[in-house]
């Protein structure tokens, strides 16, 4: 939602200098009031088209803004065959989830797929390397069974055993 808030007014600005051009152009009346009606429209059919786009999967070979991501947790994924791969990723750094959609290729699902099995046999998440250059890199699986964490190390008891003392009240 934060950036309908961003980018509508930049849009509503550059509309506002289109209008003071054609309002003072050396035109006809009809060509000026035609603009304007254009002008007119173009601002709610922009905004309708940003809020549809809030919730629709970005395609990952166009999220620009991410391009130093390493990897990310898959959070859920729905592979549509023939069709598309859809993910739910938890980006570090980012506080909400994001949805992305990756073309369906049968080697792109069938490695999401044997990650989720492993990441459930392991107890562990499944995560995806550079989501933003898929298919780049062919040594490596895009998905795979991220490793359990270590669980922390035991605290050695520095002292010996606590041994119970009865009180001489209680006897």
């Amino acid at each position: 939602m934060d950036t309908i808030r961003i980018i509508f007014p930049i849009a509503v600005a550059l509309v506002a200098i289109l209008a003071q051009i054609s309002v003072w152009s050396p035109r006809r009346l009809w060509v000026k009031v035609t603009a304007l009606v254009t002008i007119t429209l173009f601002l709610p059919v922009a905004y309708i088209s940003l809020e549809t786009l809030l919730s629709r999967p970005k395609p990952v070979e166009m999220d620009w803004a991410s391009e130093n991501l390493t990897d990310a947790s898959v959070l859920a994924a729905r592979i549509d065959e023939e069709e598309s791969i859809y993910l739910w990723l938890a980006v570090s750094g980012i506080d909400e989830p994001r949805s992305y959609v990756l073309p369906w290729t049968e080697e792109t699902a069938r490695e999401l797929h044997a990650a989720q099995q492993g990441a459930e046999r392991e107890g562990s998440d499944v995560k995806i390397r550079r989501p933003s250059e898929s298919g780049e890199d062919d040594q490596e699986p895009m998905f795979y069974a991220a490793p359990q964490e270590t669980p922390p190390e035991k605290q050695t008891a520095t002292t010996g055993p606590q041994v119970f003392q009865r009180s001489a009240s209680n006897r």
